[in-house]
């Protein structure tokens, strides 16, 4: 016969394990194993006063926000009230069936305000890191590096030009003018647009795609098993991003003592002055392509037609003639090699080497010794190895759009997008952990017999 439910409450007094009814192979069950906030409150304790109401306490909100960056729950209302429904969210955020769930506006004030100053959103990366390692999780033998541009919370309609509003400060908001003073300040060009609701964020277009304000994500990945170890926010501007690898480079190996025999990256990084760095100050192997336009495609000889002569510092022609140098570096940190115009003007190659100029001339950047390392390293099998590894950061970053549902920004300014992605990241890793080291359901059981 069909069944029915019994409308009236039969039962008044129930007893209720909360412990029972959080599955044993979820995902939280794994992340709670590897979180450690015990040093969460010293750091956070001189940003606290010592009199007054007690307030929300800080390891609540810090569970409740990876909650949200580890299941893609993007707004902080609709975090607070899937805590309060879901049983699992409360098991891990030490919140009984009656205890309330802290207000969505508390997370606004702690996010700019202590969490912000104090760091902790940092602190709290590097300490998941830090038990990656321990879990023998990071190698430190290979590092790759890339970027990723982040749609900013900002209206691509509600911009201005820099130069107007620069002339103008009537038109522009007054964040954009405290941002342009700012920028001329420090010598800093002014952007070609400026967003009037997020000045920081730069004006950006994906290929194929109209252009939007935006931030960079920039991951720096241990290619073992595809543990963030840094991450950086910058401007979405290739030279920021570029810049922003050696600062996480540096961060790592000062935090960590971790310093990689090998970096892993694109073109974007392989320019002379990247590649001189990590060659000849880092003692790092650049597995980077080479940033090289002396290839030319009009017909005329190349700078690889011509012969480099270490020795006597010179290039030598298919005609056997010098081309030499003042020693001198041009602004952008090349060398130029001249031939004689006498050499040139009777040489019956000149119609395929400089139809156009009197003699030929060679630039050879300053970081050429490098540029020729990485170019070696090339061609060898575990560059090839590298091409691979490098795209376990492109997963991570799909990841973080696709699953995690962190396409574009909530928070604004550079500040606020460094915290996003460091929240992000920390989500990243304690997955991470959470499905590679948390013991499978059938071998809990076994160990609780």
């Amino acid at each position: 016969m069909m069944g029915q439910q019994a409308g009236a409450q039969d039962q008044l007094f129930y007893s209720f394990n909360l412990e029972a009814h959080v599955p044993t192979d979820h995902l939280l069950r794994g992340i709670d194993r590897f979180l450690d906030l015990s040093e969460l409150r010293r750091h956070l304790a001189c940003f606290y006063s010592h009199t007054g109401r007690p307030s929300i306490d800080p390891e609540l909100m810090i569970r409740m926000l990876l909650i949200g960056y580890c299941f893609g729950i993007r707004s902080e209302r609709r975090l607070c009230d899937e805590v309060h429904l879901n049983l699992a969210y409360r098991w891990f955020c030490r919140l009984g069936l009656k205890d309330p769930v802290p207000d969505h506006s508390t997370f606004s004030k702690n996010r700019n305000g202590r969490f912000r100053d104090s760091g902790a959103f940092r602190h709290l990366f590097e300490s998941v890191v830090r038990r990656c390692m321990t879990e023998g999780l990071v190698g430190g033998e290979g590092f790759a590096v890339d970027a990723s541009v982040i749609k900013a919370d900002a209206n691509r309609t509600r911009g201005i030009p820099g130069a107007v509003a620069r002339q103008d400060p009537r038109q522009a908001t007054e964040a954009v003018t405290q941002y342009l003073a700012a920028l001329e300040e420090d010598g800093v060009s002014v952007p070609k647009n400026v967003s009037l609701t997020d000045p920081e964020a730069r004006w950006t277009a994906a290929p194929g795609g109209p252009a939007f304000y935006a931030y960079s994500t920039n991951y720096l990945v241990d290619v073992d098993a595809g543990i963030i170890v840094d991450v950086e926010a910058t401007t979405a501007h290739r030279t920021d991003e570029v810049e922003s690898a050696r600062s996480m480079l540096e961060r790592v190996e000062e935090r960590f003592g971790l310093k990689p025999e090998r970096l892993i990256a694109d073109t974007a990084y392989g320019t002379g002055p990247m590649l001189g760095w990590l060659v000849e100050q880092k003692e790092i192997e650049p597995h980077v392509p080479v940033w090289d336009k002396s290839e030319r495609h009009d017909g005329t000889l190349s700078r690889a037609d011509f012969r480099f002569d270490a020795t006597r510092d010179h290039y030598v022609c298919p005609a056997d003639k010098r081309l030499t140098s003042t020693g001198r570096a041009t602004s952008d940190d090349a060398l130029l090699y001249r031939a004689s115009k006498f050499d040139c003007e009777a040489c019956p190659l000149k119609p395929r080497c400089c139809p156009n100029t009197p003699a030929r001339k060679i630039p050879r950047s300053i970081h050429e010794t490098a540029r020729d390392a990485a170019r070696d390293l090339s061609q060898t099998d575990a560059y090839r190895q590298s091409r691979k590894d490098r795209k376990k950061v492109e997963m991570l970053f799909a990841h973080l759009k696709r699953i995690l549902k962190l396409d574009r920004l909530r928070l604004r300014g550079r500040s606020g997008a460094q915290d996003e992605f460091l929240m992000a990241a920390t989500a990243q890793n304690l997955r991470r952990m959470a499905k590679w080291l948390a013991p499978a359901p059938h071998r809990m059981a076994e160990m609780a017999v």
